[in-house]
């Protein structure tokens, strides 16, 4: 998937490196050039330095091709101007925008062309998640510094693994189960654990893929 990310402060430094490390590829825009050189031996992405708010940079940034564009600036305004340019001037299939002041929250709808509104509070995780639609198997970071993993899966009603013990799914070397989480509620992984729809797993690898976990589960 071409992502297209504006904003190479923290949070979209990190959505960035999540995404390009799970295989997606990433352009990211900030119209600092330190703050897009800290980035370039983090992960492999496509820097472009200029003001996202302004269409001819989104053009150089080659926004009609993406998937998915994230404003994750810290400014409210320019979120809503690149979302609005991404979405009419590009039309971009998904746009999904960060909301730094609660009060401005009602702004951040379509008529903006944000799809997904997702205030500053929000987990790291559960932006990616919503930003890029997740519904599946889904990298959610990759401690680059240990080499390790974590990556979620949802057990569906079509899921081979629906009604199977948890001992029985054969996992890619190296793999291991934090957690089952069932109705909202973290549950140990027992071996005799009976895999229901709507179970959510969170597994660490150091080694393996999301299509070797779907696999495995699905």
């Amino acid at each position: 998937m071409n992502v297209l990310i504006a904003g190479a402060g923290r949070l979209g430094a990190e959505i960035a490196h999540v995404l390009s490390t799970s295989g997606n590829t990433v352009t990211v825009v900030d119209p600092e050039q330190m703050r897009l050189d800290a980035l370039r031996d983090r992960f492999d992405a496509r820097l472009v330095l200029g003001d996202a708010s302004e269409a001819a940079v989104q053009a150089r940034a080659h926004a009609g091709h993406a998937a998915l564009v994230v404003a994750a600036t810290g400014r409210d305004e320019d979120n809503l101007v690149i979302s609005l340019i991404a979405k009419r001037h590009f039309g971009v299939s998904r746009v999904a925008a960060r909301v730094n002041d609660d009060d401005n929250a009602w702004l951040f709808d379509h008529h903006w062309g944000v799809d997904v509104a997702v205030p500053a509070a929000t987990p790291l995780v559960s932006l990616i998640e919503e930003a890029t639609g997740a519904r599946d198997t889904v990298a959610l970071m990759r401690l680059s510094s240990a080499g390790v993993g974590i990556i979620e899966t949802t057990i569906t009603e079509e899921s081979s693994s629906a009604g199977r013990p948890l001992g029985h799914v054969a996992l890619p070397e190296g793999t291991m189960v934090a957690t089952v989480v069932r109705e909202g509620q973290p549950t140990a992984p027992r071996p005799d654990l009976v895999l229901r729809p709507g179970d959510e797993l969170l597994l660490v690898s150091h080694a393996a893929r999301e299509q070797e976990i779907h696999s495995a589960f699905q």
